[in-house]
């Protein structure tokens, strides 16, 4: 089957800041945020100024993108490593994706076994990721985009010809060809809190997941996907310094607990004969994207540090395991309700910065200050002032194999 090519969007043009100092640069800069997972996890690394630049000619997409449309950006997540084949990786660079070339085996038991995937949000960090798995084990995976170009330089026919990349008026078909759906879209978060970009960070999970959602629960019994895994994140908690938080612990009461409420109960609007799975998603680590890939340049620079005062709570995941967990709820009949997409050992963020620090020989001495935080995020201070102790008991009851339990090891593997 050879790639789809559809309809695409115009994209943007960023027209950014000028020269500035050495310092200006390393803390007036922008990042960007991932999601899925999402957004929702926001607890970030870093948070910088800058002048707030004009994007033109594009609107935004419902994709798990990093953004740079502005003024203060968070970021936070995100890979995995395919298996069961033999495969060459060739790196890009060493911040940007990596692309595959992959020679896999054929056998009829693997046939046997052979999935059918849809993905919304799979130009992301963590879509990325998941898409390469699929394709590196030979299954069929259905790309569903709102920005046709940005999906086909991610995943250019000639390392993905049998990728179909399918704008919206496609979405059906894709969806009623598909075994499983994987949801991993929503908006950019950038900027401070105001009434109309709230309503746009709920709207863009809500409107996709709702959307995946009626697609279906419309399809003929026998084109019907039969098992539906919808990110969400740790947000669903709220904050606490003290809390330990699992499956079963109730939301919180803030605005990003409510988004996440919201967002879960729309996934369960699926037929009751669709098994479905939400992964809670936590900070996702990995080199190639996500916070790491803007904290190891300042780490590099001896310009790292955590936020605030570091005490707050870091709940993180390696990024090839929350791709293994993401595609092992995809085959396997147990992984069905909520299941947190946290490692078994989180972390205080004074800890993570300084084992950031010593795998790379820098030391991790500047933190940036409250002040500063609330002057640019004003309500959405609290998010990356305070943070939550979140365990994956379910994964482990499930007997999921972390590979990255510690977030010492994980650094290392990033970085070596």
């Amino acid at each position: 089957m050879g790639q789809m090519s559809l309809k695409g969007r115009g994209q943007g043009v960023d027209l950014g800041t000028s020269t500035l100092s050495l310092i200006r640069s390393i803390f007036f800069s922008f990042l960007g945020l991932e999601f899925p997972y999402d957004p929702l996890n926001l607890f970030p690394f870093f948070v910088f100024l800058s002048p707030r630049p004009q994007r033109i000619g594009a609107a935004p997409t419902d994709d798990d993108v990093d953004d740079n449309t502005g003024r203060c950006v968070i970021i936070t997540r995100l890979a995995a490593a395919p298996h069961h084949c033999i495969m060459a990786i060739v790196p890009c660079s060493v911040f940007e994706s990596r692309r595959f070339s992959v020679w896999s085996r054929s056998d009829p038991a693997h046939k046997a076994n052979q999935m059918t995937v849809s993905v919304t949000g799979a130009t992301g960090f963590i879509g990325r990721r998941l898409v390469q798995r699929l394709h590196a084990d030979n299954h069929r995976v259905h790309i569903l985009t709102r920005s046709r170009s940005k999906a086909e330089l991610i995943f250019p026919v000639k390392d993905f010809p049998e990728i179909v990349i399918a704008e919206e008026p496609e979405w059906k078909d894709s969806v009623h060809s598909s075994n499983g759906v994987v949801n991993l879209a929503g908006m950019p978060i950038s900027t401070r809190w105001s009434s109309e970009i709230k309503k746009e960070i709920k709207q863009s999970r809500i409107r996709v997941t709702s959307k995946v959602v009626d697609l279906i629960n419309n399809a003929p019994d026998a084109v019907r996907p039969t098992v539906l895994v919808s990110a969400t994140a740790v947000g669903y908690y709220g904050s606490s310094e003290t809390q330990i938080f699992d499956e079963q612990s109730p939301p919180g009461n803030d605005y990003l607990a409510e988004v996440c409420r919201e967002w879960e109960a729309t996934a369960l609007r699926v037929n009751n004969d669709i098994r479905v799975a939400l992964i809670r998603i936590g900070v996702v680590l990995g080199k190639d994207g996500g916070a790491l890939a803007k904290m190891i340049p300042l780490f590099m620079m001896f310009a790292g540090g955590p936020l605030g005062s570091g005490k707050q709570w870091f709940s993180w995941i390696h990024l090839d395991d929350i791709v293994n967990l993401i595609y092992e709820a995809l085959s396997n009949p147990s992984y069905k309700g909520v299941i947190n997409g946290t490692a078994p050992n989180p972390v205080r963020l004074a800890e993570m910065c300084e084992h950031l620090g010593n795998a790379m020989g820098r030391p991790s001495w500047l933190p940036v200050p409250d002040i500063a935080l609330k002057a640019v995020l004003g309500e959405g201070a609290s998010v990356v002032l305070e943070g939550q102790r979140v365990l994956p008991t379910r994964a482990k009851e499930l007997g999921f194999p972390f590979k990255y339990p510690y977030v010492k090891d994980a650094l290392k593997a990033i970085l070596s």
